[in-house]
């Protein structure tokens, strides 16, 4: 007879990962994760209190899968490298920003995760008052995502000519920006635009800002 491997919490959370990467995390419950670990849905309990501390775990994975920091390198460079990685993160598991979004309270993973980054800012020199400022900034493209200002939406048929003109009357930039854009066909910010170029734009332009602000010696009025 095989010996079945014993049932864990990092195996019930890897499960659940894989269940959700392959599935969708719309799919992920607590009997359907039993039956594919072949195990009675008690037996999870064990391990994971509840549905909250089962996201909480799977969250915990994924951000264990950031690259840690590079050594060696300037405060801007590590940072700007540590982003990435965490994108390429969350990218190999497209459910978790959603996730960690629902999350109430940070989990330990990633508290540590902010802890380092905002180590590297603070022991790049930059001040207190700075890096709380800037991580206000970042937001959650500390963690690889960020919250876009058009979010996607099905595919829809293009209005008729007549309508495009009106619209394009009333909105001019809107629709001069609309038309000048570079599209690909599977973006998540709108109107088909590359998703890394826009994330990475966006993420050196604050850390140029940043840069320059340090470089002054910036202070927040209080």
């Amino acid at each position: 007879m095989e010996k079945r491997t014993p049932l864990s919490r990092e195996r019930v959370l890897r499960a659940a990962v894989a269940l959700a990467d392959d599935a969708g995390i719309e799919s992920l419950s607590m009997r359907k994760l039993a039956q594919d670990l072949g195990v009675v849905p008690m037996a999870l309990y064990k391990h994971v209190a509840n549905k909250d501390e089962l996201l909480d775990g799977m969250v915990d994975v994924v951000v264990g899968e950031i690259d840690p920091p590079v050594t060696g390198t300037d405060w801007k460079a590590a940072v700007r490298q540590r982003i990435l990685a965490a994108r390429s993160a969350l990218q190999r598991h497209s459910w978790a920003a959603q996730v960690i979004e629902s999350r109430t309270t940070p989990t330990p993973a990633v508290l540590a995760y902010l802890n380092s980054m905002i180590g590297l800012f603070r022991e790049g020199g930059l001040s207190l008052d700075l890096t709380h400022h800037v991580m206000h900034a970042m937001g959650s493209r500390i963690l690889g995502f960020s919250q876009e200002l058009f979010a996607a939406a099905p595919a829809a048929e293009p209005p008729p000519a007549a309508m495009a003109a009106q619209l394009a009357s009333a909105f001019p930039y809107v629709a001069e920006l609309a038309t000048a854009a570079a599209h690909t066909a599977d973006s998540v910010v709108g109107g088909g635009c590359d998703d890394q170029f826009e994330f990475e734009f966006a993420l050196d332009l604050l850390l140029e800002g940043v840069e320059r602000r340090h470089r002054h010696g910036w202070i927040s009025a209080q």
